[in-house]
């Protein structure tokens, strides 16, 4: 991993206690490789218990920090988290539309701790952002709350993810961490409808706090450096793994990720 670093712009909010946002965002994309700028889109006060606080940034503010980024060290990919609001997610999508910049949309809506941090609104704006993206990264809750149904089992997480892909002209990578059983199962479905699917065996731990910010900030890495979409899926499920196994067991609700301890020696093993 010489030369120069894959430029990976994050827009999301920030997480006071480091598990999960911005803070997550900067340790993977670093881990990764690459060089981390950030456009915060909320301020929250929280820990691996819940949400005890937001303050959302306006949108004029997320735009300007997206701006001065680019106009100065420029950026190879993009990586959206928490938005925050309807007028947000609109300005945003505004922003990037001129930009042409490939990125994934992680679409958040709900907090591992369960606070709620997208509501209907905001839910509704975020069709003009997958009509952009590269790559949108439903876990199952969302994935059913963007699809309008409720999903049992493979067959239906794969029909309802391939209908999304089709209807927005993106390519969903479906997680499927909060299923059931021994083993994960995510879907990648393409806008033409090519399914891959990735399973590995679930790791049992509570510390799952940024799990969803860190794999998309790890393929939105991944696919700055130039790799293929299922390749860059590939090491992004990989990383999180290996983060999940090396979590430093802190806090008493869901811990953090063990970001630091896979660290940039250990990447040749993950790519």
């Amino acid at each position: 991993m010489s030369g120069t670093p894959p430029r990976v712009l994050v827009i999301a909010g920030s997480d006071s206690s480091g598990g999960a946002g911005i803070q997550a965002d900067i340790k993977t994309v670093t881990m990764r490789g690459g060089y981390a700028m950030t456009a915060i889109t909320a301020i929250t006060a929280q820990n691996t218990t819940g949400v005890q606080a937001v303050d959302l940034l306006s949108p004029a503010l997320i735009v300007a920090q997206i701006d001065s980024c680019l106009a100065d060290i420029g950026a190879d990919a993009v990586k959206i988290g928490m938005l925050g609001s309807a007028a947000a997610a609109q300005a945003v999508a505004v922003r990037l539309a001129q930009t042409g910049l490939p990125f994934v949309f992680d679409p958040v809506m709900v907090a591992t701790s369960g606070a709620v941090l997208a509501d209907a609104d905001t839910i509704a704006a975020f069709g003009r952002l997958m009509r952009l993206a590269r790559v949108v990264t439903p876990n199952l809750p969302e994935l059913e709350a963007l699809a309008g149904t409720s999903l049992r089992g493979d067959a239906e997480v794969a029909a309802a993810a391939r209908t999304l892909a089709a209807g927005h002209g993106c390519a969903v990578l479906a997680k499927g961490g909060h299923g059931d059983g021994g083993e994960v199962v995510d879907w990648l479905v393409t806008p033409d409808g090519d399914v891959t699917r990735f399973a590995g065996p679930r790791i049992d731990t509570r510390h799952t706090h940024g799990t969803g910010c860190t794999l998309a900030s790890a393929l939105a890495t991944e696919i700055g450096r130039g790799a293929s979409l299922a390749d860059a899926v590939d090491t992004a499920r990989r990383f999180v793994a290996e983060a999940l196994r090396a979590a430093p067991g802190l806090g008493a609700g869901a811990g953090p990720l063990g970001h630091q301890a896979v660290g940039t020696l250990r990447q040749a093993s993950i790519s």
